[in-house]
């Protein structure tokens, strides 16, 4: 097949590439050159497959997905912005990028008069919100948001929205219904929905991949906003203590990008039923300190934390990939290791330039009121009582 590459010079995206160049397959990329992603100057990445066909243009201009579109046979759509805190306080280019463009490529899809083999969509684990989770008196439950002043006494549980008793995560499948916490996860059940209506609708040959928490080789080592390994090497790098939010307990799901490249091409090579979502993870469940204390073994540097107990609004407690339906009906298995992974990233990033640009994030986030402290709101309390 021909296949058309949204953001395909991104981090999954060249890592697609060069997977579907080895399946047989020819790959054209449509990539605005995004500078937040791959810097200034807009160069396309020393890593990008040479045999790739490469356009520079955007998702959301009509006349740059026409032309993109022509002579294709399949589409991998992976343009949109991905950082869930930063997504929290601008939203107009997040919906504008990942819903806007989702709609323009469809609507240039449905007008072109020449159906797809397949259309892939790169969705997140992020539309589930809080994952399943299992209560000891009501069994398998879907949390709901945490409160914001539960987070400030210190208490970072996900609870039953039944009996409010503290719950313990157990794997997500993809019949959880979609219940979003940040504008990112929001923005990415839109781009479901206006799939699976273009599939109801024109016949449209949609496979869903909710994406987990992928890494691996490639990954920005520049962007303060998306990217969790990527940032906590940064810091390790440079000498940084690593911020600890939620005491570093939440729970994610690791997946490496070369696992993740495989299941893009399975989906594209797949007949799957049009709008049918698979789980795209590892299928365990590591915490965020468990994560950075691997990836400083991974790295050969050492690791400290600074635990101040502080959160971000619109973070999740939990969810790791029930990946049952992918390995059923896609023959999908995530492989890689996280040992493995984590040295495979950690080599690669030896070698590539990196920016601790991590305090960057904390200030816009403090400033739009998204970063909180547990006992703040006790202490400013006890302040104002003082100062009184």
């Amino acid at each position: 097949m021909k296949v058309l590459i949204t953001g395909g010079a991104g981090f999954i995206g060249t890592h697609t590439t060069a997977a579907l160049l080895a399946a047989g397959h020819e790959v054209r990329i449509l990539d605005r050159l995004d500078p937040q992603i791959h810097g200034a100057g807009s160069r396309w990445p020393a890593r990008l497959p040479k045999r790739a066909e490469r356009m520079l243009g955007d998702v959301r201009e009509p006349s740059d997905v026409a032309r993109a579109l022509e002579g294709i046979d399949a589409v991998c759509h992976f343009a949109a912005f991905t950082g869930v805190g930063q997504s929290m306080y601008d939203w107009a280019s997040y919906v504008a990028t990942n819903v806007g463009g989702t709609a323009c490529l469809l609507e240039a899809i449905v007008k072109r008069g020449r159906p797809l083999r397949r259309f892939v969509l790169a969705s997140s684990r992020a539309i589930y919100g809080e994952g399943a989770h299992a209560c000891a008196a009501h069994g398998e439950v879907h949390p709901g948001p945490r409160e914001r002043e539960a987070l400030e006494r210190g208490d970072f549980e996900a609870r039953c929205p039944s009996c409010g008793r503290a719950v313990k995560a157990v794997p997500t499948n993809e019949d959880l219904g979609a219940a979003p916490l940040s504008l990112y996860g929001h923005t990415k059940a839109q781009q479901e929905d206006l799939c699976r209506l273009a599939a109801r609708t024109f016949g449209l040959p949609v496979t869903i991949l909710r994406y987990f928490n992928v890494y691996g080789s490639g990954q920005s080592l520049k962007n303060p906003y998306t990217g969790i390994v990527s940032i906590f090497y940064s810091r390790l790098k440079a000498g940084q203590p690593i911020a600890l939010y939620e005491r570093g307990l939440p729970g994610r799901d690791f997946v490496h990008v070369a696992d993740v490249a495989r299941a893009n091409v399975l989906a594209l090579e797949s007949e799957v039923p049009a709008g049918t979502a698979f789980n795209v993870g590892s299928g365990r469940e590591l915490t965020v300190r468990g994560l950075a204390e691997s990836l400083a073994v991974a790295a050969g540097l050492p690791v400290r934390f600074e635990d101040r107990g502080e959160f971000r609004v619109g973070d999740i407690r939990s969810c790791f990939a029930d990946a049952a339906r992918a390995r059923a009906l896609l023959g999908f298995r995530a492989e890689v290791s996280l040992e493995g992974g984590l040295r495979e990233f950690a080599l690669w990033a030896r070698g590539e330039p990196s920016a601790d640009l991590y305090q960057r994030s904390v200030e816009e986030l403090q400033r739009h009121g998204l970063l909180g402290a547990a006992g703040a709101a006790e202490n400013a309390k006890a302040a104002a009582h003082a100062h009184a």
